[in-house]
């Protein structure tokens, strides 16, 4: 993209006459719901085939039908609520939950400039000129809604559902910020449209492969998708944070935790995978509405990852989750910042051969990342030890044949 092109694109962002903007509005909350109905019936329709079952197949054509019935049921159904729960903050909680997973979605390009109308305009809502920490403060608000859920309830299993929430968001968004500082570094500005811009000879997924692995992992994580959906782990805590919800309050959980996974899969296609940009062997359509259809595929494929994800891997225990993401993504994003603000300074101050150093700096990252995945930790033993002797010694003395002194 030029710079013409991007001052066109600025130019036009703050022309666009106000029936325009609600209509962009209107059509991005739409499509929202409209993914969410189709995501909810595709991970049914794929986690069943992964396990020899048929899935939804009565309701409409393939059981599509079959998402919309239970939405119109969910609705339908008797509100209860616990009498011990702080009514005002119990009914609030839904929607702080529900309504930053769509102001997310505000900021993210889907195109480039496009004639509506005969008005000139972007496949943008809005072009924030820090338009990724805007999605980072969204993020960060739909803790509290997950928060005052499991607080306000009354309910022990909720209250630790919330408990686990928050401290595994405030965990994974470390790692993630982390992870996306490496493309503000190396693309030079804060704006979505403008890291979509510097990806039009090579995505960042293949220029910082450490920061994509990084946010893939938080990314499933600040969702509370499988396997580290420990906030709402049926077989501990019944259904988490929303045990105590029905009806329509349960649906607006449900459907931001639907849409939040759809944020973050548009993010990581608007920060690594290029956003609207073709794929290589399509690089020539990528004028007029052609770039939606790319950025659309983009986003599937990556929600068929999540839903993969959840028919293929167990629940992690939760200690081993929280210590995946202190102890190993953290200090790997934190070296992975240092190498790239190093080459970028020294490519700017001292030029060189820039493949050369780029090439080796980030093949010696890898090997440092792979290592520190697999390095052995000391592991305690779990089980109690009393005072009188040690257990895990006498353990291995008579798995070697001996006998036990008294």
């Amino acid at each position: 993209m030029t710079l013409a092109q991007s001052e066109e694109i600025v130019t036009s962002l703050g022309n666009d006459p106000f029936w325009l903007t609600a209509l962009k509005a209107l059509v991005v909350f739409a499509a929202l719901m409209v993914t969410t109905i189709l995501l909810v019936w595709a991970e049914r329709r794929i986690v069943a085939r992964m396990q020899q079952r048929l899935g939804p197949n009565r309701a409409g054509p393939f059981g599509i039908l079959q998402a919309l019935a239970d939405g119109i049921k969910l609705f339908l159904k008797e509100d209860v609520r616990p009498r011990n729960a702080d009514r005002p903050v119990y009914l609030l909680a839904p929607i702080l939950s529900m309504i930053p997973a769509f102001l997310a979605f505000s900021v993210i390009p889907f195109g480039p400039s496009v004639s509506i109308a005969g008005n000139r305009t972007p496949l943008q809502l809005t072009d924030l000129p820090v338009g990724v920490l805007f999605i980072l403060a969204m993020s960060s608000l739909g803790v509290y809604g997950i928060v005052l859920a499991g607080w306000s309830s009354g309910s022990t299993y909720a209250l630790l559902g919330s408990l686990r929430s928050s401290a595994q968001m405030i965990s994974y968004e470390i790692a993630m910020g982390l992870s996306i500082a490496a493309v503000f570094i190396h693309s030079g500005s804060l704006s979505t449209s403008d890291i979509v811009a510097e990806q039009q000879r090579l995505w960042f997924v293949i220029l910082l492969p450490v920061s994509a692995g990084i946010y893939a992992i938080s990314a499933v994580g600040e969702t509370n998708r499988a396997p580290f959906d420990l906030p709402e782990a049926e077989s501990e805590l019944v259904a988490g944070f929303h045990t105590e919800y029905s009806s329509v309050k349960f649906a607006m959980f449900f459907l931001a935790e639907y849409i939040n996974m759809v944020t973050v899969s548009a993010v990581a296609t608007t920060l690594f995978l290029g956003g609207w940009r073709p794929f290589p062997p399509f690089t020539a359509l990528d004028t007029g509405w052609w770039p939606l259809l790319w950025f659309v595929l983009k986003v599937m494929v990556l929600l068929f990852g999540f839903i993969w994800l959840r028919g293929s891997l167990p629940r992690m225990r939760y200690d081993r989750f929280m210590r995946l993401g202190w102890k190993k993504l953290v200090p790997i994003s934190l070296g992975w910042i240092l190498a790239v603000a190093g080459i970028r300074a020294y490519q700017q101050n001292y030029g060189g051969d820039r493949s050369l150093v780029r090439n080796v700096i980030f093949g010696a990252l890898l090997l440092l990342l792979v290592a520190s995945l697999f390095w052995p930790e000391q592991k305690a033993d779990d089980r109690q030890v009393d005072g009188a002797g040690d257990a895990v010694a006498d353990d291995r003395v008579l798995e070697k044949g001996g006998s036990r002194r008294g």
